[in-house]
């Protein structure tokens, strides 16, 4: 019987090439990990997401903020 600690022979020939990333943020932090590609282009890292930092950040996908606020305040200004 196998504990959780004993060590498996993974297969030989069948794993992708694990390599050294280098991985870009829309804030602009840069910074290195492991990864099937070598290039990593993310929206959100430690550095600008609103769980780590404390902070709240919009993130606008495709205008989905502006929308909202324009049918928001046309909504106020019919009441």
């Amino acid at each position: 019987m196998h504990g959780s600690l004993d060590l498996v022979e993974m297969k030989a020939g069948i794993h992708p090439e694990y390599t050294l990333a280098n991985v870009h943020c829309s804030c602009g932090n840069q910074f290195y990990t492991r990864s099937t590609k070598e290039d990593l282009h993310v929206e959100l890292c430690s550095e600008c997401h609103p769980f780590y930092t404390g902070k709240q950040k919009l993130v606008d996908t495709g205008g989905r903020v502006e929308r909202f606020q324009r049918r928001a305040a046309k909504h106020r200004a019919g009441k």
